[in-house]
């Protein structure tokens, strides 16, 4: 299988941070921010939505129900949690809400998540 590797643009990357190995040990408050946000990206209908959105950019709730298979009203419950979280922003257009994702660090989780869960299966083969 060939590999092909996705150049990360200026656009899609999360601002300059210290790396967690230079940083002093996490707080509480760092640590339950961090659960938080795992806990949000922990469900397979919000994992596919985000990956529709990362695909086209900016959806309809509707573009996206039609995307992952999903009811509109179940599509708008789930983007409720990460709009809530800061992770999607939205717009109204007329009667429609278009949705995006808002940071550049969400795609490179995802990125580094599905690494990590491709490269844990193959060592477990």
């Amino acid at each position: 299988m060939e590999i092909t590797t996705i150049p990360i643009t200026e656009q899609q990357s999360c601002r300059p941070k210290p790396s967690l190995a230079e940083r002093p040990l996490l707080t509480p408050e760092q640590t339950a921010d961090l659960t938080a946000i795992f806990k949000v990206l922990a469900n397979d209908h919000r994992l596919r939505i985000l990956h529709a959105l990362l695909k086209a950019e900016e959806l309809r709730v509707g573009q996206l129900a039609d995307e992952v298979g999903m009811s509109p009203q179940a599509v708008s419950n789930q983007l409720q949690f990460l709009v809530v979280r800061g992770i999607l922003e939205c717009r109204r257009q007329g009667l429609n809400m278009h949705y995006r994702i808002a940071d550049p660090c969400v795609v490179a989780l995802l990125n580094y998540g599905l690494c990590l869960s491709e490269e844990a299966k193959e060592r477990a083969e």
